[in-house]
């Protein structure tokens, strides 16, 4: 039976995935309902706002009569609160499943532990920790932001052989690309999977990035940037409104909130005089950010390097030199994983 339960656990988790950059903020759940040993039906999270997958699996179901001697496999406990959409466990138990069969416990203050009270209350037979450190690796961005009141982050920088991540002059308003072109869709990959992308003022200046999803498939993050005097112009690309942007600003700032009509810029102001990353993350977590990539200038990953406020970090280094330029974040850690892109590396690593 454990064989069993790992196999279609392992299937959740595949088709979990398929909803990676829709469900957010909620975490992205793979489901399948599995009778005389077969799946007849399974599904993964909706957009926001949807189904999520026991809901989808279930309907996938034809015969809803085989259901009472069904069991359900997924990979996060089911919801036991009504959000956005009903709870779950209600309509697991309306259809009388024999077993639902858990891959981890969802930490979220709302459900931890009540999904699965509330099942073997109405007779269910419940097996929880199936594949537990797949299922918490899957859903770890979405358990930590429950957990530490956060959301998970991301560094992500390239550097040249001799450590610049960007030149002292630049020639035009425009990103200069140290890493190549795969290693550059590998990035919109990245975003295509976070809810949210943080930049600095300088970088804005200077490169006018638009910080959107181009060379691949799937929805862009919203756009953070930091503007502690107010004084991006609005003829930048970040604050065009194509895409949903949060202007971080000094609650000492004199200078007033520009009034725009476009309902996709949000003004927010934090205190900028102390622990620069914990104030934004605050006000992000406000904002239910539930992810986010830090993606420069080399002062602004430096302060979330400081300040140990960092999950991830991923560094890409090009084979090009820079005789002088801005040096890389210091950055004193030890790879997990080391990754040829043809000429570039990719480091990865883990805070701990």
């Amino acid at each position: 039976m454990t064989e069993t339960n790992q196999f279609f656990i392992k299937r959740c988790l595949q088709i979990a995935k398929n909803g990676t950059s829709l469900a957010m903020p909620n975490p992205s759940v793979g489901a399948v309902v599995v009778f005389d040993g077969k799946i007849i039906g399974e599904g993964f999270t909706s957009k926001f706002g949807g189904n999520h997958a026991e809901v989808n699996a279930i309907k996938a179901v034809k015969d809803i009569a085989s259901l009472k001697q069904a069991t359900l496999y997924v990979t996060l406990e089911p919801c036991s609160h009504f959000g956005k959409t009903p709870p779950c466990v209600n309509l697991i138990i309306k259809h009388q499943f024999k077993k639902v069969v858990i891959g981890c416990l969802d930490s979220n203050s709302l459900v931890a532990g009540k999904g699965v009270a509330a099942l073997k209350n109405a007779g269910i037979e419940v097996v929880v920790g199936v594949l537990e450190k797949e299922c918490l690796q899957h859903h770890q961005r979405f358990l930590l932001s429950q957990e530490k009141k956060r959301p998970y982050i991301i560094l992500k920088w390239a550097e040249t052989k001799n450590g610049f991540i960007a030149p002292l002059h630049q020639e035009k308003q425009a990103p200069v690309f140290i890493s190549n072109q795969y290693s550059q869709q590998l990035v919109h990959k990245m975003r295509s999977e976070v809810q949210a992308i943080l930049v600095g003022t300088n970088t804005v200046l200077k490169d006018n990035p638009r910080l959107n999803v181009r060379t691949w498939s799937g929805n862009s993050p919203i756009r953070v940037v930091i503007d502690r005097d107010l004084k991006i112009s609005n003829e930048a690309a970040v604050l065009d409104g194509s895409e949903p942007t949060i202007i971080l600003y000094a609650d000492s700032c004199t200078k007033k909130v520009p009034l725009d009509s476009t309902l996709n810029k949000k003004y927010v102001a934090i205190d900028f005089t102390k622990n620069l990353a914990a104030a934004i993350c605050q006000a992000l977590q406000k904002n239910q950010i539930q992810s986010i990539i830090i993606e420069g200038g080399a002062q602004t990953l430096q302060t979330f390097i400081d300040e140990n406020l960092w999950d991830e970090a991923v560094v890409f280094t090009g084979e090009n030199e820079f005789l002088s330029g801005i040096k890389a974040p210091v950055f004193n850690k030890t790879s997990d994983q080391e990754i040829s892109i043809k000429n570039d590396i990719l480091k990865k690593y883990t805070n701990d």
